[in-house]
């Protein structure tokens, strides 16, 4: 029997709807009505989950950004778009069995990896009903919302048409899919993205034979020893009928797979196929159970690397983007996870990810599922995916190319050295990317120049591949003129190239440090063990790039000998975060205003009208640069005020010359 039941009055922990929603742009949907599903002994699908993603967006002030979307249990009809109308039953007599029911049931709930309660049938319709509230709102452009995330639970993947399962009751994903194509009163293209570490069975199940919905999933698998087990996720498992090849498994054959792997798969399998489909609706079924520290999923994606691919499914549908919460464990890891997909949801690029290397396992997989599914796609290239071991001794990747030149280049004409480095890591990541003048030690003044490689500008004869025109490609070095500048005003130069040489992973290496925290040890070495043991009086400190993090972080560990040296501080920023000084030094922060330079492009986000004048100050002088916003084209507008700042700079302390 179907009990209607009023849609729920705003969560108090949700904020009213703005006054003025025009630009409010994204919207999302949470209740902590849901929380009434949960298991008196514990259990990993707790109420936490949606409770602990909510104080991070609120503690990231994300949600004053963001349109309240109301909620609203979902109703027979719409379910049965999808299930059966026993399930529908099934569902339904849970709200109405005793305690002792629960008792006697609980072993048959949990073969089939549930539990059940009195708040059960609650929480799982408003989680079904939340999702379809969110895609409707995006399709129909209500309150001018284009992207929404629906943070919800209890999750729905696993829930097949005849069955609930694997903490899931009703498929919210697949429900919603079917009501916007029942709303939009045709078949609506819907891409489907299933990040969530296991293989959403009862998605694939719900639109296995349909060609109007795209169901990709990335999974650990284990030859199909992994929940939810079987063949039905294996990579050759892409549909039937009219829907043979709409559904795309790329099936992790072991755990701990991390972010370049799945940026490797986005690559060469998920934006491709996805870019042909073209989509008119984007639904990611966002488990958070392959993120690092979940111990349940057991594999290592950061919150950058779901933002890159939150990112890379942006740019489909018109940027027409639902995001519904699917598992996810570990209740830090779940949280920080979707703060950092909302913010890309908000407009903020992602985090930038150290140099990605996919390993060995996962190229394999990637190369074999481009052979099934080139079958069904032609823009999927296997031979663009084959792994490089048959060619592995005579190959050179492009940065290593690109910093050889470098070398070649900064030795012949400015006569630069290369400096040894002590341990392992460093010398195995770093070697050849550190050079300086050959007046290091002696001279008196020292300008410390941080960055990355360069970029390369090319031409491609196929986007999708990504192959080169190799005569109409070329290496820009933004620091050719301002090392010819360095070099002519008769100042000793340290140039450090923090692009870490791609090194495979490998078990020994798993346990060593991110590259980004390697990067940051080696200026401090080279600062330990040559900067503070020359004859300089006057240190110049540039960062570019993602070379600003590793200056602020020797500001930060070696204070009082840097304040004692360094003379002017230079950052040359992009669009990511500006790094900034610790706030519990006072010393620190007055001796940093004196001499710091920041360049931004002037869209940054921090320099937005409602960045309040104490928050900026604590980045000491700002320089805005209007109309761009890649740091090697900033720095190429901004060299003449750079030169004129650290001039003015130096003129304040004068060194007596012999």
């Amino acid at each position: 029997m179907d009990v209607d039941i009023d849609p729920p009055a705003r969560p108090s922990s949700a904020p009213l709807p703005s006054s003025n929603t025009s630009d409010l742009s994204v919207g999302y949907v949470y209740s902590s009505e849901m929380t009434v599903h949960f298991n008196p002994s514990g259990h990993n699908e707790c109420p936490e989950r949606i409770s602990e993603i909510w104080k991070a967006l609120v503690d990231a002030k994300c949600n004053t950004k963001m349109q309240w979307l109301p909620i609203r249990p979902v109703n027979k009809a719409e379910i049965m778009l999808v299930h059966s109308e026993d399930h529908w039953n099934k569902v339904e007599a849970i709200q109405f069995m005793t305690d002792q029911e629960i008792a006697d049931s609980a072993d048959y709930y949990e073969q089939l990896s549930l539990y059940v309660m009195a708040g059960t049938t609650r929480a799982a319709r408003l989680s079904c009903g939340g999702v379809i509230e969110a895609c409707l709102a995006v399709i129909q452009n209500r309150v001018h919302v284009k992207k929404a995330f629906a943070i919800v639970r209890p999750p729905g993947h696993h829930a097949e048409p005849d069955e609930h399962m694997g903490f899931c009751f009703f498929n919210n994903v697949a429900v919603a899919a079917r009501v916007v194509q029942q709303v939009a009163g045709y078949q609506k293209k819907i891409l489907i993205l299933d990040w969530d570490v296991h293989h959403g069975n009862g998605t694939q199940k719900a639109f296995n034979d349909d060609p109007s919905i795209l169901y990709i999933s990335l999974h650990r698998y284990e030859n199909g020893f992994y929940y939810p087990c079987g063949p039905f996720g294996a990579m050759s498992s892409c549909g039937e009928g009219r829907g043979l090849g709409y559904s795309v498994n790329i099936p992790w054959p072991e755990a701990g797979m991390g972010d370049a792997d799945y940026i490797h798969a986005f690559q060469k399998i998920v934006m491709p196929i996805a870019t042909e489909f073209a989509p008119e609706l984007v639904i990611i079924s966002a488990g958070f159970d392959a993120a690092l520290g979940d111990e349940l999923g057991g594999c290592c994606v950061s919150p950058a690397g779901y933002a890159h691919m939150t990112h890379m499914l942006s740019g489909l549908a018109g940027g027409h983007l639902v995001v519904a919460l699917e598992g996810g464990y570990n209740l830090q890891s779940t949280a920080k996870s979707a703060l950092a997909v909302t913010k890309v949801l908000l407009g903020e690029p992602p985090e930038e990810l150290p140099p990605l290397v996919a390993s060995e396992v996962a190229t394999e997989t990637v190369w074999l599922v481009a052979k099934e599914q080139s079958k069904y796609w032609k823009s999927v290239d296997p031979k663009g995916c084959q792994p490089r071991e048959e060619v592995q001794s005579i190959s050179f990747s492009i940065p290593e190319i690109l910093k050889a030149h470098r070398q070649h280049y900064m030795y012949t004409t400015h006569n630069m050295m290369q400096i040894p480095l002590l341990g392992e890591e460093m010398e195995q990541k770093f070697s050849s990317q550190l050079m300086c003048t050959p007046d290091i030690l002696e001279n008196d003044t020292l300008v410390v120049l941080a960055h990355e490689f360069g970029n390369l500008r090319t031409e491609l004869e196929s986007s999708i591949t990504c192959d080169l025109q190799l005569e109409r490609s070329y290496l820009i070095d933004f620091s050719k003129d301002l090392i010819g500048w360095i070099k002519s005003e008769g100042y000793a130069l340290l140039d450090i190239n923090l692009y870490p040489k791609p090194v495979p992973m490998t078990t020994l290496n798993k346990r060593r440090k991110p590259s980004r925290d390697v990067g940051n040890d080696v200026v401090t070495y080279l600062w330990d063990n040559y900067i503070q043991l020359s004859n300089a009086k006057r240190v110049i400190l540039i960062g570019h790039g993602p070379g600003c993090e590793p200056i602020m972080e020797l500001i930060d560990r070696r204070f009082s000998s840097v304040a004692n040296l360094v003379r002017a501080v230079v950052q040359v920023v992009g669009h990511s975060k500006v790094p900034a000084i610790p706030k519990y030094s006072e010393e620190l922060r007055s001796w940093y205003l004196k001499c710091s330079y920041v360049i931004l492009p002037a869209d940054h986000r921090i320099l937005a009208p409602q960045t309040k004048p104490k928050d900026l100050k604590r980045h000491g002088n700002i320089a805005a640069i209007d109309d761009e916003s890649q740091p090697i084209k900033i720095i190429m507008r901004a060299l003449p005020s750079i030169q004129a700042f650290i001039s003015s700079q130096l003129d304040k302390y004068p060194v007596e010359r012999i």
